[in-house]
């Protein structure tokens, strides 16, 4: 199997280490944002907000039971401008929520890019072996060059597409989070849940 890993890497030219470190940085960064941004409890903002308000509810297990959680610990404290200590409470989860969305994107965006760059690489290639008439030479020619430039097409687009579909379903989820949040903030700042 390394040795079919290997050869992909090597069949692919100079552009294929840099693919392969977009490739694992992209998957972390993705990883990342699927462990984090778990919601918590399946239930509806107002009950986990009233469930922790009588005492019932369970460690937290995802952002909005984090939240609902610190919310109420800071509404129990009855300040002044309690939307401001709120904002301020919730500030850090919303900042996890958000973390490495440029990230991913950058990734998925810079993966075709260096496919591409490949792909020249490998026309350049097979356009220097026409011009030295050199059609057969070692490194493989003609054929050389235009393998070259489809295994790194290739390899960005399978890098980028994934990550692309994948990254959105998570951009999706972050956004659900932040409208809890922000629910969270609004039901406990109009007294609708009590601490």
């Amino acid at each position: 199997m390394w040795n079919d890993v290997w050869r992909l890497l090597d069949s692919g030219g100079p552009v294929m280490l840099p693919l392969l470190g977009i490739s694992l940085a992209l998957w972390y960064a993705l990883g990342y944002r699927a462990v984090v941004l778990r919601r918590g409890s399946p239930r509806s903002v107002r009950r986990i907000l009233e469930r922790y308000a009588r005492g019932q509810g369970r460690s937290p297990r995802g952002l909005v039971d984090r939240a609902a959680q610190r919310a109420l610990a800071v509404a129990a404290l009855n300040p002044p401008h309690l939307r401001h200590h709120l904002e301020d409470a919730l500030a850090d989860l919303e900042v996890v929520a958000g973390r490495y969305r440029r990230t991913v994107l950058t990734l998925v965006g810079a993966a075709p890019l260096l496919g591409l760059l490949g792909t020249v690489m490998g026309m350049i290639e097979t356009f220097d072996s026409l011009g030295s008439q050199a059609l057969f030479r070692q490194g493989g020619g003609i054929a050389g060059g235009i393998a070259q430039a489809l295994v790194t097409t290739q390899m960005g687009l399978a890098v980028a597409i994934p990550g692309l579909v994948v990254g959105r379903i998570l951009d999706r989820r972050e956004q659900h989070i932040q409208r809890e949040l922000a629910q969270i903030k609004d039901l406990i700042c109009s007294g609708q849940v009590k601490a």
